[in-house]
């Protein structure tokens, strides 16, 4: 019988490697690459699949606002994969780019991010997103404080906000003022690649955190002024 000091825990990341591919056009890559009679996983799932001698997993996931898959292998098969994709995926348009790309497509759909807009210091209702907790749940970690959160209130809110000038874009910490009043502070910020204008999210004071707000964010000791919008920024035509 195996007791609890036989077992071995053992980091093998550096084994593996991983691409994302988003995109209105990915299901149609996927069968590029799969197969025209393998059905792509349903959202959040993941499958095993074979691929040109080898198996990868493949899940119906990502964060940027369009549909997507994840495709993770080992790491000799990287390469191989990269431009397996990039070749199937020429006649789509494909373009290969960078982690970066995710954040801001992910920002102008207003996704908050973990270790920006959302952290061990803020809550969900917060955040905005007091819909994922189940409160008639009579017992969980934490269920007293959210209570307590949303009978009373939250102290502060997350909201989008977008500049009404051009300039150099917002980014995280930068201060929010209300006619002069310092009420909070970026937690997001980027020029929009799809708006070509500066987005970002803010927690503000709960009593300043109205659509069509306006207000301002300290860049560079300079004040440049914003609105407060409704999410998301981008909408698909």
């Amino acid at each position: 019988m195996e007791t609890a000091a036989s077992w071995k825990l053992e980091n093998r990341s550096a084994n593996f490697g991983g691409v994302a591919i988003q995109g209105p056009r990915v299901a149609e890559l996927f069968h590029a690459l799969f197969g025209d009679d393998v059905d792509l996983p349903q959202r959040n799932r993941i499958v095993d699949l074979p691929f040109d001698g080898t198996s990868v997993s493949v899940a119906r996931t990502g964060y940027t606002g369009e549909d997507g898959i994840e495709v993770f292998f080992s790491a000799t098969d990287a390469v191989r994969f990269w431009n397996a994709a990039l070749e199937k995926g020429k006649p789509l348009g494909i373009k290969p780019c960078g982690l970066g790309a995710r954040d801001t497509l992910r920002l102008e759909m207003c996704y908050p991010l973990n270790g920006s807009d959302l952290s061990p210091q803020r809550n969900p209702i917060e955040a905005g997103l007091g819909f994922f907790v189940d409160l008639a749940k009579s017992k969980f970690i934490g269920r007293d404080a959210l209570l307590q959160t949303k009978e009373s209130g939250p102290r502060e809110k997350l909201v989008s906000f977008r500049m009404k000038e051009k300039g150099p874009p917002p980014r995280p910490h930068y201060s929010v003022f209300e006619n002069g009043e310092r009420i909070g502070e970026v937690t997001s910020g980027t020029l929009s690649p799809s708006l070509n204008w500066g987005v970002g999210m803010a927690y503000v004071s709960a009593s300043h955190a109205k659509i069509g707000g306006q207000i301002d964010i300290e860049i560079r000791e300079r004040k440049f002024p914003a609105t407060i919008e409704k999410k998301p920024f981008y909408k698909k035509p």
